[in-house]
Order: structure tokens, then sequence, then C-alpha cells
């Protein structure tokens, strides 16, 4: 072991040596005012290659005097060329990738002073999509000062409005946001993807996502709000992309480790390399965390790893492979009453709750460029996944006195293939307009259970009898869809872009569920079969537009259909706290986004917007009472229509920056996020829900405000976050004994996190909810609950990372 470590500081040294007397070639892409983010910049000679990040940065390293032509080239953008000459000193550039073709780039030395924003804007055409006239909206992950060991949603999100966010643990290991009044739980109103491809459990059985990818291996978030479902499905929240970091292109080796400790028994290790040799560029990391939590019974251990290679098989062939690894095992305090909450929420009342995940996600894409205006992607995953939930879902105001557990066990086996073609051109003139469709086929097959579990205290997997004692079930699904969109760019500041979707759906289910020949202690089970079949298809459209005054404002506007099936899996699974109604039939309804966003002067980035969000036969949650009327459950069925109206707003400005006219050293940055959301029922569907009643999990306002101060080498962030009041039910119940119904109150938060830099080494650390608030953000009705779940008090993290 001492000989390995003394020669990788050898070799650490060595490069060191090498790379002392080399020289740097970096600068800024600027695109219509803003950073141009994913140019390609190519250097010749050696065919070096990379692409600006999020600030529109680009940067070469490791270069021997001499001359050198660069390349600057993107898809509907012109192709660039400037000759450079490197003698004694680092180079420095920036360009506007809208000048005219033939205008030859002047040599410019320029100090790398841009307003790198946390929060960012998707452009018109960007790899293979297109986003004219839709909100979106993208978190630079590389610009936040954030408890990332965690994936602390309140700080990573902070710049997104009007996301409503469900704390499941404090190590990040589930994800629970929603946006504009849609249901937080696992993701599930979301189309959820990493790098382009779907993560989520089963996207028409059970479109909740039990595995998120680590921040600290992410380099942006990118969301597109409903406008979305025209290209990636039918979700009424729209899309969530997590873009995973990009390999250095500039150096065969790049090496990341990041070690974090914390309150509650937590340590998160996270290493990663990358680079590029000759044509093959890799990035791969591994991640271990562990934790014991703040309550009694919650420990956790979760192990993460990733793999991405790609290769250009010739100048127009791309090949690329990935593979995504991720394993937990955690313990589950339960929930509380309103009354253990009050009195202490550290406690526990379960004992006996585990939570078991695994998930094993492939995917190879294949990107053709068929011209300079056209290119092919075609990418194809495969998902094999088990999530295994034992304990006690009976009402958690009723002791846990040793009886036989209930244990639910799914395993999803999925596959899915997308083909993309987006091609460029010019109709009538010399505007370029965009066309992009295409095609995904999915077939997806939940194998679920649901029973008696041997009798215990640890996480012992294994049901008590011969097969499960409450159901089994396949539930089979075929997606069959086809889309398009176009970019009809009318004059130089004016664009519209209609668009349609086709999509075929079926669904089945096969199993069977069992019911007792008797309410009396001598019973026995009966095996009822089922099988059933729902096929259905339709055509959807929208159409968006977009107006640009100036280069520095946007008015953006669209509508867009939306659709969610139900699935079977919906309906059949057993939970003494929540039933299902039998004859839940298909949500439909639409999204209206209108906004302006843009800039002011470089240091300031604005995106104000109004929406309406109509929902047909909404699916929700009412307080019942049973036959008997000695308890009572949560019925989960059409209760009615509803609309959602909000506005949403944020606005992140460099005050330093705009005083000093960018002459600033420092930066002081803040940003204010700020959304209003009234969200009712107009029609009912059930007698309990009167109409104008509140919709269940809609904050009526959401704020998030923080500044930021520091400049390349250290930084000092804090972030206020404020959520109204919502209901956990459509009854609007404020208070029910077993918990699992009533109002989730207002609360308040504060985070502060600080950084410093030096050489290859940056040591941060972060208090979050600093001032030690008291609150919850869910009611669970079934695991990880059910009840009230208390959130993390103040802790405390320090990380050191060590790059080379």
């Amino acid at each position: 072991m001492r000989t390995k470590l003394l020669l990788f500081i050898s070799f650490l040294l060595t490069g060191t040596a090498a790379f002392a007397q080399q020289l740097s070639l970096s600068g800024i892409v600027i695109d219509n005012g803003q950073p141009a983010i994913g140019i390609t910049i190519t250097l010749k000679p050696g065919d070096l290659s990379t692409a600006t990040d999020s600030s529109g940065h680009f940067q070469f390293k490791a270069l021997k005097p001499g001359k050198y032509e660069l390349l600057a080239t993107y898809l509907g953008n012109q192709l660039y060329r400037k000759t450079i000459k490197l003698t004694d000193k680092d180079e420095q550039l920036q360009f506007d990738v809208r000048q005219d073709t033939g205008q030859q780039l002047s040599e410019v030395n320029v100090r790398d002073t841009a307003f790198k924003q946390a929060s960012g804007a998707l452009r018109q055409v960007e790899g293979m999509a297109i986003y004219a006239g839709k909100k979106t909206e993208v978190v630079n992950i590389a610009n936040l000062n954030a408890n990332l060991a965690t994936n602390n949603t309140r700080q990573i999100y902070s710049r997104v409005a009007g996301i409503n966010i469900i704390e499941y643990d404090g190590g990040g290991l589930q994800l629970g946001i929603g946006g504009r009044g849609l249901n937080p739980s696992r993701v599930s109103n979301f189309n959820t993807r990493q790098n382009g491809y779907d993560i989520s459990a089963d996207a028409l059985g059970y479109p909740e996502s039990y595995y998120t990818p680590t921040t600290e291996a992410v380099d942006r978030i990118e969301i597109i709000r409903g406008a979305a479902s025209l290209q990636y499905g039918t979700q009424f929240g729209g899309l969530i992309n997590f873009k995973m970091k990009q390999w250095p292109a500039d150096k065969p080796l790049e090496i990341t480790s990041r070690q974090t400790a914390g309150s509650f028994g937590f340590f998160n290790t996270f290493n990663s390399v990358g680079g590029t040799i000759k044509k093959l560029n890799y990035y791969a990391y591994y991640q271990y965390k562990r934790g014991d939590g703040w309550r009694p019974n919650s420990h956790f251990n979760q192990h993460g790893s990733f793999i991405h290679l790609d290769y250009a098989l010739t100048d127009r062939l791309k090949i690329t492979g990935e593979y995504t690894y991720m394993t937990y095992l955690a313990q589950l305090p339960g929930g509380l009453t309103d009354e253990d909450f009050a009195a202490d929420a550290h406690q526990s009342n379960r004992a006996r709750n585990w939570f078991k995940v695994n998930w094993n996600l492939f995917n190879v894409t294949l990107d053709y460029k068929l011209g300079d205006y056209t290119k092919l992607n075609l990418r194809t995953y495969h998902l094999s996944a088990d999530r295994i939930a034992l304990g006690i879902l009976d009402y958690i105001n009723r002791p846990d006195n040793g009886q036989p557990r209930d244990m639910l066990n799914d395993h999803y086996s999925n596959y899915g293939s997308e083909l993309r073609l987006l091609h460029q051109y010019k109709l009538g003139g010399t505007q370029l307009n965009s066309l992009l469709t295409g095609v995904r086929v999915y077939k997806g097959k939940t194998l679920r259970s649901q029973g008696a579990a041997v009798e215990g205290s640890g996480p012992d997997f294994k049901y008590s009898g011969d097969y499960p004692s409450s159901s089994q079930y396949t539930f089979p699904g075929t997606n069959v869809a086809v889309f398009t969109e176009n970019i009809f760019q009318l004059t130089d500041k004016w664009s519209v872009t209609p668009g349609a979707r086709f999509e075929f759906i079926s669904t089945k289910a096969d199993g069977f569920y069992t019911t007792r020949s008797s309410p009396y202690p001598d019973y026995y089970l009966i095996k009822n079969q089922e099988n059933k079949k729902n096929d259905r298809s339709f055509v959807f459209f929208g159409i968006g537009t977009s107006y640009k005054p100036t280069k520095e404002i946007e008015l953006y506007g669209n509508i867009s259909q939306n659709y969610r099936s139900v699935n079977f899996n919906d309906i059949r699974v057993l939970n003494a706290n929540a039933r299902v109604d039998s004859n839940l039939t298909d949500e439909r309804g639409y999204t209206i986004d209108g906004g302006v966003r843009g800039t002011i002067n470089n240091f300031l980035r604005y995106d104000i917007s109004v929406f309406y969000l109509k929902y047909n036969r909404r699916i929700g949650s009412v307080f019942t009472a049973s036959a008997d009327s000695l308890t009572s459950y949560r019925l989960r069925k059409n209760i009615g229509d509803s609309r959602n109206i909000g506005f949403e707003s944020l606005i992140e400005a460099d005050l330093l920056k705009a005083f000093s006219h960018g002459a600033s050293k420092y930066k002081l940055s803040v940003y204010t996020n700020f959304a209003l959301i009234d969200a009712r029922y107009i029609t009912s569907l059930d007698a309990s829900v009167k109409k104008d009643a509140l919709v269940e999990f809609v904050p009526p306002m959401l704020l998030r405000t923080g500044v930021s101060f520091g400049n390349k080498r250290f930084d000092v962030s804090y972030q206020f976050s404020y959520v109204g009041k919502q209901y956990s039910d459509a009854t609007n119940t404020e208070y029910s004994p077993r918990a699992v119904d009533g109002a989730v109150p207002a609360y308040k938060v504060m985070d502060l996190s600080a950084s410093y830099n030096w050489k290859w080494f940056t040591l941060s650390g972060t208090v979050n909810n600093l001032a030690n608030a008291k609150y919850f953000t869910r009611r669970a009705d079934g695991y990880p609950g059910p009840g009230i779940l208390p959130s993390d008090p103040r802790g405390y993290y320090l990380t050191l990372q060590v790059k080379y």
C-alpha cells in the first residue's frame, strides 16, 4: 500500500512539473447576449475538443507554444475559424456565435469576469431538442454553494420557481419535488431522466423514482414545464433531466475526491476519474454514504457508481455507453401523530420498518451527423431494479406489539428506445427553421407482491407463507409514441412553434389478490384471480411563441395538452390507511404559460411568468369513514376538475458587478424566487369535497431568497425559505387522530454555506436549518410513515475536496 501511495504522489508531482511550463487557452462564447451552452470548440492541430459549460466558458490546458486554429461549431450556428498564436502567456478570448460567417474574429485578451449564475434557461435549439416558447429552467450545480453530499433539495432547487418539496431523509436518498401544485411524491408528476433517458421505476405502471443521481456528479439540472409533454411524454409536471458531468477533453486523467462528515453520524465519500484518450472519452465515479439519522431507528447505507464511455467512430458517428448502479438499505423510524410531534419530534414508534432499493440502469446512445444542419440520435436503455418495503403499515396511533410485518416487493424490468431527427432549414427567407421529429417505443413490466412477512425486527425480506398473503401481480405496459415540433422563425425576432404527439398505451394486470373466508380468527385465504387489459390511443397538440424585441429581452408563451393514464398498479395495493377506487379513469387537461425573461447589462437575470393548469377528473385523496364508522382511511379517486393559477418569478443579480461596471474582483450575488399559487376544485364528484376546496399539496406561497459573497477563492452563502400552509387531502382536513390526513403548517428554514479553494483543495461547510426550526413537509399514508414525518433539525457538514 505504501509503495502504491508513493507511486501515486510521484505521478502527481511529475504531472505538475510537466504541465508547469505549458500554456492554456480559454474563453467565453456568447449567443445573443447569453452564455452559449454546449458549443463545440475544436483546436487544431491535435483535434482537441471540448464544449462550453453553463457559463459559456471553455478551456484547453497543457498546450505548447505555437500556431493553432480554433473552430466553434453548433447545429444552427455558423462555423467560425480563428488563428491563434501562443507565445509565452495564456490566452483568453470572448466572441459571439451570432457574428456573420465571413467575419474574422480579431484576437483579443479578456479577463474572465462573467457572472456565473446558478440559474439559467435553455436555448431555443439545444442538443437534440427544441425549447422555443417554453418555460425552461437550468440549475448550474458548479455555481451553487450548497450541501451536495446530502442532495439538499432546498438548496439545490432554490432558483426553481414554484417547487414544493418533500423531505424524505437527511441523506438525500430520494427526491420529492412537485411544481405548480402537483404531488411532490418521488417526482411522480415529472418525466424524470438522466442524460436524456428514463430513470423512473415504470413510466406507465409506476412513474416514481427511487434513484436520485448524486448531485456531486451532476453538471446541471434541466427543467421544462408542462409544455414538455409533446417531446418527452404526457406528464402535467413536465421534464426533469439530470445532465451528468462532462469529462475533461484536454487531458487524459482528472481525479476528484470528496470526503464529507456531518451530524447524526453522516459520512459520504465521492471519488471520480475522467479524461480523454485520443477518440475515447470516459467518466466514472463511486460513492458511499451512511448515516444514523437524528431520530432512533433511522440508519442507512448507500452505494452508487456510474460509468460513461463515448468513442468517435468517425467525424460523423459517435457511440456512447453508460451504466448506473445504486443500492441502499434504510431503517425507517415511521411517522408520528400530531400530539407526539408536538411533544417530542425526535421520538420513534416503529423499530421494525425497513426499506431496500437496488437499481441497475443501462444505456447506449448513437449520434450521427447527416450534414451540417441534420442530426440523428438513438437512445436505447434498460432498467432492472427492485424496491422492497418491510414493516408495520397499521395506524401510527396503534402500538407495534410484535405482530407479523407487511412486505411489498416490486421488481421493475423496462426497455425503451427513442429515435430523434433534428433538421434545420430555410423556408422563403434567410431565417433558419428547426424541425424535430421522433418515435418512442417503451415496454415495461412490474412484478408486485404484498403479504405477511416473517416475524422479527431486522431486514429479513421473506414472506411467511407459501405465497404472498395479500396479492401478487404482473403489470406489463407498452407505449408507442410519435412526436413532432417545428420552430418557424418568422422574423429574426419572432418565432412560432407548433407540435403534436400521438400516443398508444396498453396496460395489463395478471395475478391474484386474497380475501378471508370469514372475519373470525379461524379463516383461510381465498385467491381471487384477476386479468385485465386497457388499450387507448389519442393525439394531442401544443403551440408556443417567442418574441425578442431586443437581444436582452424575450417574451414567451405556449399552450400544451397533458394526460395521465391510470394503471392497474395504482389500483391493487392493500393498505389499512389508504384505498383506491376501482373505477379510476385517466386524467386529461392542459397547461398555459406566459412570461418575460432576459438580462440587464450582463449582471442581472430575470424570469417572470404566469400559468394556468387545468386538470379534468383529477385524482386525489379524500378522508373517508368505513362502513362501520369505527375506522377511517384515505380514498384515492377521481375527485373532480381543478384549476391551478399561479405567478412565478426569479431574479438573480451580481450587485458588485453592477456597481463597479464589471471591475470588481468580488461578487455579491442576490436572488429571490417567489411564487403564488391558487389551486382549487371547480367541480366535484365527491360530496365531501366542496366547490372551491383547495387542492392538496399546494402551498399558496413559496419564497426562497439568498445572498452569496466571495471571489474565485472563497464564497459565503445564506438562504431563507418559506413555504405556506397546505393540506394532505382534498377535503382540507385540519386534523385526524391517525395523522395521515391534516394540514401541513407553514414553515421557515435557513441555511448557511461557506467554501474556500486553494490550488487542488476545496474546503466547504454547511449548516442546514440554521435556526433549528421544528417543522414537517409530509403526512404519509404508508411507507415511510404512516403519519407525520418530521424534518431534520440543525445539522453541520464539512467537505474536503481534492481535484487534480
